[in-house]
């Protein structure tokens, strides 16, 4: 049988239509191969699909779900159209804002200033990974640069932070995941120590203790050991802090810091004498916010986010602005609303296909997500009320795909029990 002209022959795959045309020419026996390779695939694939619905309907009946394959067709969707709070997943959409405009080869920095006074100024830049490790690697490289002569003071310049600054669903509380976020903070603004009586020691080898944070972990700490932020009621606690700590570590270098330690400005005209670079790149501190999901860790950077493109100060609404405006360069206009970087505020409001679009552009970068043994890579996202988990699923048929998971309830194990379902079925 011949055709004056192409037939098209539809033929039904899940989440896609195929169509396929035959030559101008008598239908040979390769297209009707091909045709039965179609309608096989048609026969393998659409019982497997809906296994995999029926599993992840009976495991979490009213869990938004959704997976995507390569070219944005839908392989599962349950209740996909809804929002939903992100939690910690938020974290991604952080990190592809920050490889987006930072990009790889950014590195945080801490600047130094010398007066004829031999006053230190320190002033910070909100380094995120400002640890104790990195003072150990700054402090000899400080000293080179200005020499073991005995510094008259130090001042410590945390202006890049307004002082008013304060991130939507942190606490006034002393713990660790409620450290306020500063321009300038050692140790993501926390404390480490054990508490014995009266006495207080440090928690880290590495870190060395110091009378401010002993006072502070007597006041607020528990007792034994354990982790505590510095107190939010007064910013330029955790910015002296820092330059206590420094001044330790100075100390161990060769140098000294024999006058008051305080909180000021850097004056008109000082030229830096020394600028450190973070030892880590983007991509290893984007590697540690999504492994240990630090929410301090995760609001520097997108505060900085903000700043690099529109200049400091710091603010939320200079980074809200350029999230949606690189939100809107790859298409995302709806379904992305961002109040903070963490995914520790409430307010913040996914929907599946938003996330499922910020997935499929940092798909490049998936690498800096955790990987489970099948070889997927997650997030998870865990507030009272709210079990979130999105990356990218490994699956047998489509290869490394986009995911979504939001449930409720108290136990986040059953969105571990869908991923790994939907690492087996598809």
């Amino acid at each position: 049988m011949t055709y004056s002209q192409a037939v098209e022959v539809p033929v039904e795959l899940p989440g896609r239509i195929l169509v396929i045309r035959p030559p101008e020419q008598r239908l040979t026996g390769a297209f009707m191969r091909l045709l039965a390779f179609a309608l096989a695939v048609v026969l393998l694939c659409a019982p497997a699909l809906a296994g995999i619905k029926e599993k992840v309907a009976g495991v979490a009946p009213s869990g938004v779900v959704l997976v995507l394959d390569g070219v944005g067709n839908e392989l599962v969707a349950q209740n996909a159209g809804k929002s939903f709070v992100p939690a910690s997943v938020a974290k991604i959409v952080t990190a592809w804002l920050a490889m987006e405009v930072l990009g790889s080869d950014h590195r945080f920095q801490t600047r130094f200033y010398l007066d004829s006074d031999r006053v230190l100024y320190v002033r910070g830049g909100g380094d995120p990974f400002l640890v104790s490790e990195e003072l150990a690697l700054l402090a000899p490289d400080l000293v080179a640069a200005t020499g073991k002569e005995p510094f008259a003071g130090m001042v410590l310049d945390a202006s890049y932070y307004p002082q008013e600054l304060r991130i939507p669903g942190i606490e006034d509380t002393g713990r660790a995941y409620d450290a306020l976020n500063s321009a300038l903070a050692v140790n993501f603004n926390t404390i480490h120590a054990v508490k014995k009586g009266k006495s207080v020691r440090s928690a880290e080898k590495q870190t060395p203790i110091t009378p401010l944070a002993v006072s502070q972990f007597r006041k607020r700490g528990p007792n034994g050991r354990g982790r505590i932020s510095l107190a939010q009621e007064d910013p330029s606690v955790g910015v002296r802090y820092a330059g206590e700590l420094l001044a330790v570590f100075i100390e161990k270098a060769g140098g000294s810091v024999e006058g008051e330690i305080s909180v000021g400005s850097i004056p008109e005209g000082l030229e830096p004498i020394h600028v450190h670079r973070q030892s880590r790149g983007l991509p290893e501190i984007l590697t540690q916010m999504l492994l240990g999901s630090n929410n301090y860790v995760a609001n520097q950077i997108f505060l900085e986010v903000g700043a690099h493109r529109l200049g400091g100060p710091v603010s939320l609404e200079k980074s809200q602005k350029v999230a949606e405006v690189i939100l809107a360069e790859h298409g995302i206009t709806e379904g992305i609303d961002l109040k903070e970087g963490s995914g520790i505020s409430t307010e913040n409001r996914f929907s599946t296909q938003g996330l499922a679009g910020v997935l499929a552009e940092f798909a490049p970068h998936a690498e800096l997500l955790p990987r489970t043994k099948a070889g997927s890579r997650y997030k998870t996202g865990t507030i009272p009320g709210v079990k979130a988990l999105a990356g990218y699923v490994n699956t047998t048929k489509h290869g490394l795909v986009p995911f979504v998971i939001s449930l409720g309830g108290k136990t986040g194990k059953t969105r571990f029990r869908l991923l790994r379902a939907l690492e087996l079925g598809l």
